[in-house]
Parts: C-alpha cells; sequence; structure tokens
C-alpha cells in the first residue's frame, strides 16, 4: 500500500502581519491575489483565513469598481 503524504498547512501571511483593514487602494498587494485572468484566487491556494480571505474579496471587488483593478484580463 501506498503511503499518504501529510501536507502541511499554509499559514495567513496576513494573520502573521497582523493585518485588521486591508485597503482597496493597495493595488500592488491586491494582485497576489488574483490570477492573469482577473480571478480571485480561493483561500485554499492562498492560504488565508477566512475572516482575511473576505477581507480581500471585498476589497478587490471595491478596487474594481473604482477601476482600480480590472475585471478580466484581455
Amino acid at each position: 500500500m501506498r503511503e499518504r503524504r501529510r501536507r502541511t498547512r499554509k499559514k495567513c501571511r496576513l494573520c502573521a502581519s497582523k493585518t485588521k483593514y486591508i485597503d482597496y487602494k493597495n493595488t500592488s498587494m491586491l494582485r497576489d491575489f488574483i490570477t492573469e485572468k482577473g480571478k480571485i484566487i480561493p483561500k485554499r491556494i492562498t492560504g488565508n483565513c477566512a475572516k482575511h480571505q473576505r477581507l480581500v474579496k471585498e476589497a478587490i471587488q471595491r478596487a474594481r469598481h473604482v477601476a482600480l483593478l480590472p475585471y478580466t484580463k484581455e
């Protein structure tokens, strides 16, 4: 029988830096959570906790509404 590998849990980097609020105007940080096509990367890939993933989602949506981030890439 094959042995299963234990996967180490990803740590939330926003919890590590003790971030309480994510500013929608900080597009350089928000681009880390968006794919090349403009989709929001899920928390199972980024390693964010649920609280910070909600804050990231909200900040990205606000930045898109103000046209700081694109909805899609052409």
